[in-house]
């Protein structure tokens, strides 16, 4: 009886070993000489390896001691290892993070990472990850520079602010603003204003962060200039307003134009700054043969460039929103005051990195260039018409009929814009319902889910349906693809 038929039959797992032959089952070392084991070390690391090894090799001599004839021979029970710590490696292994195919229908998808990139964004990241670049280097100089410049003169360019400065998120971008230009004292904004913008953070608890105090006025639904004016101290450092981008009220309401806040802010010499949330830059020339007026959030989503025209002193916005750049927070206004937030020291815990600048320049450029329209994504999506999307709704639907098992009908339904812009605005398309002979709804959708890549779609009225507005077209074969492989069993 060998090494290995001796420690098990003393365990107190196996109280007999009559029938059990370990012998099959080969040494680590062994094992370890396979071509494919060899692999797994090249891709994972010897430790892991061994690790994964010897894990799968307990599992074999338990199957053995159940009395399982899987493993009846060395090349039986080798495979058998060989093919579970393959498994176990790559499950340990596997990203937590992967891309999937979006055909919810839901642009700004926040669950899904909302914007996605433009491929010149794409390739500026990929260029400046590989090698090291200028990030806190001044060239001109050859000596440490600033990395609070970069962006700032093609943000100035389309916004007409005098400054700008980027850090990670608008909710950073908020509090910021306050505590730089409010910390201990008050901040004047409507209740109608004090929003919660997603995941649990509200207007309030980010100014209470920030040191400043929040002093609230008018009331939920109605806000007069009066009711600004009546607030103004000697303690009031700042008028906020806040764009309701994630919601919208509607009937008996009244709320100040921004020219108004404004005009209060310079009789009192307070400086006025608007959160817009969304981050709409606009892109009236930038597709080919669509012109001013084509952009269907325009008419509810006031753009940056209004904003600092109507002299607001500092804004701020998303850039993975509505701009369709990397996630930050990009603040834009007046040259001393967004001097005062660039120097203050959360600067230091809000900075973003050389991967963030990167592709926000790079999407930056798309706009300057005129071309935004056609070449960031989210611009497509959100200007497609409803006939583009069912052409290609049409080749998919097609394309699924003719798959034994698969039933594929056209639906006109509607886009939505998400991640809190736009609130309401519905953007007519046409979905794909698909049904799978065997499958229930809910368990297709699952299906769907378990992909790869992975196929987000959604259900409404008992039926899986497919939005192609949000499928980015050269995903549309790899789409089709994936969907026909989906089996009834298993």
């Amino acid at each position: 009886m060998g090494i290995l038929q001796l420690q098990f039959c003393h365990s107190a797992l196996l109280p007999s070993c009559n029938h059990m032959d370990f012998t099959v089952i080969p040494s680590i070392e062994q094992l370890r000489q396979r071509p494919a084991i060899r692999a797994l070390e090249a891709r994972f690391g010897a430790e892991a390896t061994v690790d994964a090894l010897r894990t799968a090799a307990v599992a074999v001599r338990q199957a053995i001691a159940g009395g399982s004839a899987d493993f009846a021979s060395e090349a039986l029970a080798g495979a058998g290892i060989e093919a579970g710590a393959a498994a176990a490696l790559a499950r340990a292994f596997r990203p937590s993070l992967v891309p999937v195919i979006n055909a919810s229908g839901v642009i700004l998808h926040t669950n899904l990472g909302r914007a996605p990139l433009a491929a010149s964004a794409v390739d500026r990241v990929s260029e400046i990850a590989r090698g090291y670049a200028t990030l806190e280097y001044d060239l001109a100089r050859g000596q440490r520079g600033r990395r609070d410049v970069h962006a700032e003169a093609l943000l100035c360019r389309l916004t007409g602010a005098e400054a700008a400065v980027v850090v990670n998120n608008n909710a950073a971008a908020t509090m910021i603003v306050l505590a730089a230009l409010a910390a201990g004292r008050e901040v004047v904004v409507s209740r109608g204003e004090l929003v919660e913008i997603g995941g649990g953070f509200r207007v309030p608890d980010v100014m209470a962060q920030s040191g400043a105090v929040l002093r609230e006025v008018g009331t939920t639904n109605k806000t007069r200039v009066a009711d600004y004016a009546a607030a103004i101290g000697d303690r009031t450092a700042l008028i906020l307003r806040v764009h309701p981008s994630n919601f919208r009220i509607e009937g008996f309401t009244e709320r100040p134009a921004l020219a108004d806040l404004v005009a209060l802010g310079k009789k009192f010499n307070i400086p006025v700054a608007e959160d817009l949330g969304s981050g709409h830059l606009g892109t009236d020339t930038g597709r080919t043969g669509v012109g001013p007026g084509s952009d269907p959030v325009a008419e509810i989503e006031p753009s940056v460039a209004e904003t600092m025209a109507k002299n607001a002193d500092v804004c701020c916005f998303s850039g993975d929103k509505l701009l369709g750049g990397p996630q930050a927070g990009i603040i834009v206004g007046r040259k001393a005051l967004v001097d005062r937030i660039r120097t203050h020291p959360l600067m230091r815990a809000l900075r973003v990195d050389k991967l963030t600048y990167a592709a926000l320049e790079a999407t930056l450029i798309e706009y300057a260039a005129g071309r935004a329209g056609t070449t960031i994504p989210v611009q497509r999506m959100l200007t497609m018409t409803a006939d583009e999307v069912r052409g290609r709704a049409e080749a998919l639907a097609t394309a699924l009929n003719q798959t034994d098992g698969w039933r594929a009908t056209l639906v006109a339904g509607a886009s939505a814009v998400g991640g809190g812009s736009a609130p309401g605005l519905e953007l007519p398309t046409w979905l794909v319902a698909i049904e799978k002979r065997g499958l229930t709804p809910d368990a297709l959708e699952t299906r769907l889910r378990g992909l790869t890549p992975p196929v987000i779609a959604r259900i409404e009225k008992d039926q899986v349906l497919l939005d192609l507005r949000t499928v980015l077209p050269d995903q549309d074969s790899a789409l089709a693809g994936a969907i026909r492989g989906v089996k009834s069993e298993g």
